[in-house]
């Protein structure tokens, strides 16, 4: 079970309003602690050393500090120790317990006019909070489907028509285990992720107070009501006829669907550009099949941001938000999407993109880009707002294994852990409010 970290009164110093001070020098060395591993790891270490180079007198240390959840808990211990790094990345469920760890520079305070966040892409933009940029978008992603053209092609469909809803795209993996043509159908990378895209996708919250959103935290988990529960009574049938391939959390399933295991994966856009390098058959992207008979929502925005934490020098926070600048400069945003598949951050770096014919070489970096802004923004469509979202993730991932693998009854599973979910959140609403 992932650490609970909570900041109790008098625990931390809450948030004192920061504006930098006029004339400071940009100088120092400015820790950045990230959870971007592989191939987006050597993106990373790329952005760090041209800015290194165009910066003399700042030093980043970009340190890799293990997956997303290994990273913002040993960041929230290093602040609750009073040692926290410069710049820490945290995935978006981090959102809430970073904005009330009262140990954080929103980065709105330190613009004065340099960035234009009115140019950050829309549902990108939907991750500040009551409108105001607390951290610098870097990482932006959502879920898509990814397939594999041939193995379609030889079960006789049409490779260029993937499926759009879950009985297509159960038809269409069913088909693939009855030839014998692949192991599996189809498997999800983040499976947690992908359960809470669902919500959002077919217009639903996911907790109340309009998913933590409407002024009021979130003290109530809503994802055993009808769409949960049919999701996962969905997976589990899937799971029982073998279309299903249980692939593990995060990116394990990407493996066995590159080495041809099963046809089509649900899986983050960060692992786009690693997929086309590593596939060994024609791979296909398309937008999330839907549920049919709900309302569309959209696919909401997941990844991570940038965080500028409290304890450092007037000028190390001055360097923090020069690098800040110089990772959402157009010219740097179009190379980490180009890297990774991550989206651009800015509408300007989208253009830039456009011009230069990038999505006519390369559709499949413009599927999911596509896919967000083709939905609703309405609230039922954008993040999820919850304290200690972390550990209430790992409890639900938990609960989804035991309906898909070991073939609990979903709505009871279900029952069971919103029980677990709603005392986290009691637990952690009795510290801050």
């Amino acid at each position: 079970m992932l650490s609970v970290f909570v900041f109790a009164a008098g625990q931390i110093e809450k948030e004192k309003a920061y504006s930098l001070p006029e004339g400071v020098k940009a100088g120092g060395t400015v820790t950045f602690w990230h959870a971007m591993s592989g191939s987006r790891g050597g993106v990373v270490d790329g952005l760090v050393e041209k800015f290194n180079s165009e910066f003399p007198n700042i030093k980043v240390e970009a340190v890799y500090s293990g997956s997303y959840a290994e990273t913002v808990t040993k960041g929230l211990a290093a602040i609750k120790a009073g040692k926290p790094p410069v710049l820490l990345q945290s995935y978006e469920v981090g959102t809430q317990t970073m904005l009330d760890s009262g140990a954080i520079i929103p980065v709105h305070t330190l613009n004065r006019g340099e960035v234009d966040f009115g140019d950050v892409v829309k549902p990108i933009f939907n991750y500040s909070v009551k409108g105001k940029m607390n951290s610098m978008p870097f990482n932006s992603s959502t879920a898509m489907l990814y397939y594999n053209k041939d193995l379609f092609k030889a079960n006789g469909f049409d490779p260029e028509k993937p499926p759009a809803t879950y009985d297509e795209l159960y038809i269409a993996g069913k088909k693939m285990v009855d030839s014998g043509t692949a192991q599996g159908g189809l498997s999800l990378g983040w499976p947690g992720w992908i359960f809470e895209q669902m919500h959002a996708y077919h217009n639903k919250f996911y907790a109340n107070n309009e998913n933590g959103r409407s002024g009021k935290r979130a003290s109530e988990l809503l994802f055993n009501k009808e769409l949960g529960v049919k999701v996962l009574t969905e997976w589990q049938k899937w799971s029982k006829e073998k279309v299903l391939y249980y692939g593990g959390r995060e990116y394990a399933a990407n493996a066995p669907f590159l080495a041809g295991q099963f046809g089509m994966l649900i899986q983050s856009t960060s692992s786009l550009a690693g997929n086309i390098k590593k596939a060994g058959f024609n791979l296909g992207t398309a937008f999330l099949p839907r549920l049919e008979g709900y309302e569309k929502g959209n696919s909401v925005i997941g990844g991570g941001s940038l965080w500028l934490c409290t304890g450092h020098s007037d000028e190390v926070n001055a360097a923090a938000w020069e690098f800040l600048k110089f990772l959402i400069r157009t010219d740097n945003s179009v190379t980490w999407h180009k890297g990774t598949g991550y989206f651009p951050s800015t509408n300007q770096a989208y253009k830039e993109l456009t011009a230069e014919g990038w999505f006519v070489k390369e559709p499949r970096f413009e599927t999911a880009f596509n896919q967000i802004l083709s939905g609703n923004n309405t609230p039922e469509g954008t993040g999820v707002l919850l304290g200690n979202f972390v550990q209430i993730r790992d409890i639900v991932q938990t609960a989804i294994e035991e309906i898909v693998v070991n073939m609990k009854d979903p709505q009871a599973t279900l029952d069971a852990t919103k029980v677990k979910c709603d005392q986290v959140l009691a637990d952690y609403l009795s510290t801050v409010e």
